[in-house]
């Protein structure tokens, strides 16, 4: 109450003095153009002016000061202690919401150049490791919308290509977690190349079988995070998640600013009012100390980990961590840790200016987690509701894929996206080298641009002096096959890999392509000229909007139309 009581009277007498000054300046407007000369009186009475300017000045900076120590230990001291929605914690939350002035162009996102051609006959082998993030099409979404086109690294065409759900059979036990399919077409920005597309889709639990849910949000409070794209849509798509929940699952909730606290203690699922209302208390303030948080989220993570179940933390930032006393690979380096007990981490982005794609991106990809951006209300909706046991169930983990191409048909090679999920071949076989995971449901997409040996325009010449014999004698082996693909996954809890393969057939002449890898390679086509268009050719964004109108199929929720819009302002905006 003291405290109060000398900020309102440091407040009063800072107005007072400017009022003084203001009702000085004034009088002094009056003084008439004619009077050249300053007598003594004026000199005094400028004087005066001077030493209230002063003072005025002296008592707005005191004011500031002493405002900022108030808040500031008021403000540390609840986030610490605060346990529960106690009125100290109220304290904490219901300061003001401080909107950050940023750099636009601050922005972090880790490099992506477009993967290179690859000869056959020099290297066969192609790996890498699934993604299912999908955040990179959603964070250019935000962009487009803004009337902006993104950089080229913040575009991932394997985002693109995996926001969309295509029609996979899923397998028929867990058995076998998920089941292989491929396809085989002419590259619509050139019909003399061919795309390979080979998909994965996992199988889908019974609803009564999903697991119980240990959940830890993670929650950026800083004063970076008090825009209306960033805590306020937040506290919204959480509380969405929240009524997806049951009394068996729990949620806590850890908030983070210069340090880090709890607001929510392990809580029932089903206590959506109790979760509703800590969230709904929440505001942003002060700077970000995101080690701390993580460290804290961990342990309650473990405090009520559930051995049978899924526990997860979900971190929600911006991204933004500038205050810590960890080192970034300090950081990862203890989420990599925790991730071998059990322990999974997500990671949702949001906001704009100060946004750390590239951390957010790498966070979730060590930790066992998905790794996605919320710019909407709906995709929230889509990420943590109709997506929800998908990004939480892990079904299968280290999951990677190794593609062998004949040599005798094919030439050479380029995959399109996963440039940061490359691997090396011995990688392929180490079970001791970490990949991505798959969940319930999920279904993951990979594309292969190649040339076949006979093309008349291959992108690399052949070698002089590389040999013409064909490798191998088995005829139906070289008019059929294109590529052999093998995919390792172990289980969720376990430590040695299993291998699933598949081979590639050339597509018989006469066969069409389906809907949904037209569509496929619309998405295709619009994220590779957003990354600059290097091996697109004449493809323009029209010819997106053509094939993706021409084989938008089924599409109940409206996101293959939304894609179709996106590309129009995109070709408008060029």
């Amino acid at each position: 109450m003291n405290n109060k009581t000398n900020i309102h009277k440091i407040v009063k007498g800072a107005l007072t003095v400017t009022s003084l000054t203001l009702l000085t300046g004034l009088i002094g407007c009056n003084q008439s153009a004619s009077d050249q000369q300053i007598s003594q009186a004026q000199q005094s009475e400028i004087l005066k002016k001077e030493q209230v300017r002063g003072a005025q000045q002296k008592a707005v900076v005191e004011y500031q000061k002493r405002a900022a120590e108030q808040s500031m230990t008021l403000h540390q001291v609840n986030l610490i202690d605060s346990a529960s929605t106690s009125s100290a914690t109220t304290a904490l939350i219901r300061r003001p919401i401080e909107i950050p002035v940023g750099d636009t162009n601050s922005e972090n996102y880790l490099d992506s150049s477009q993967n290179s051609v690859k000869q056959v006959s020099r290297e066969p082998l192609s790996t890498f490791s699934i993604d299912v993030d999908t955040g990179s099409y959603s964070n250019t979404r935000r962009f487009i919308n803004n009337g902006r086109l993104p950089p080229s690294d913040a575009v991932r065409e394997e985002a693109f290509i995996n926001y969309f759900n295509y029609n996979y059979p899923s397998p028929d036990s867990i058995d076998q977690p998920f089941s292989i399919h491929s396809e085989v077409a002419n590259a619509p920005w050139d019909q003399q190349r061919q795309i390979i597309k080979i998909g994965i889709k996992g199988f889908e639990p019974d609803k009564d079988a999903i697991k119980d849910a240990n959940l830890v949000f993670l929650l950026d409070v800083s004063g970076s995070m008090g825009a209306a794209d960033k805590l306020p849509l937040l506290k919204s798509s959480l509380t969405m998640l929240s009524k997806q929940l049951d009394e068996d699952d729990s949620v806590a909730i850890v908030v983070y600013a210069g340090a880090a606290g709890v607001v929510l203690p392990a809580t029932a699922g089903n206590d959506h009012q109790a979760i509703a209302t800590a969230l709904d208390k929440l505001n942003a303030g002060g700077s970000t100390n995101g080690a701390q948080g993580i460290e804290l989220a961990y342990q309650i993570a473990e405090e009520n980990f559930k051995k049978e179940g899924v526990n997860r933390i979900i971190l929600a930032t911006d991204g933004d961590f500038n205050v810590g006393t960890q080192s970034l690979e300090q950081l990862k380096e203890l989420v990599a840790n925790k991730r071998d007990t059990g322990i999974a981490l997500t990671t949702l982005g949001f906001g704009q200016g100060n946004y750390n794609d590239g951390l957010m991106e790498q966070l979730a990809n060590i930790g066992n987690g998905q790794h996605a951006y919320i710019d909407t209300i709906n995709e929230a909706r889509k990420v943590l509701v109709d997506e929800l046991t998908s990004s939480m169930q892990i079904i299968a983990k280290d999951v990677k894929i190794q593609v062998e191409f004949n040599p005798d048909q094919v030439a050479e090679y380029r995959l399109i996206g996963y440039q940061n999920r490359v691997l090396a071949d011995e990688d392929f076989n180490n079970d001791k080298v970490d990949a991505g995971e798959l969940g319930a449901g999920h279904s993951v997409t990979a594309l292969y641009e190649i040339s076949m040996v006979n093309a008349e325009n291959k992108q690399i010449d052949d070698l002089r002096y590389q040999s013409n014999q064909q490798t191998n004698t088995d005829s139906s082996l070289q008019n059929n096959e294109l590529a052999y693909v093998k995919v390792r996954y172990k289980q969720p809890d376990g430590d040695t890999s299993k291998l699933i393969s598949q081979r590639v057939i050339a597509p018989e002449v006469g066969v069409e392509t389906s809907q949904d890898f037209n569509f496929t390679l619309a998405v295709a086509g619009f994220a590779q000229l957003l990354k600059g268009a290097k091996y697109t050719g004449q493809w323009q964004y029209q010819d997106s909007i053509d094939l993706a109108i021409n084989n938008k199929g089924a599409d109940p929720f409206g996101y293959r139309s939304e894609f179709i819009q996106l590309v129009r302002t995109v070709d408008a905006l060029q």
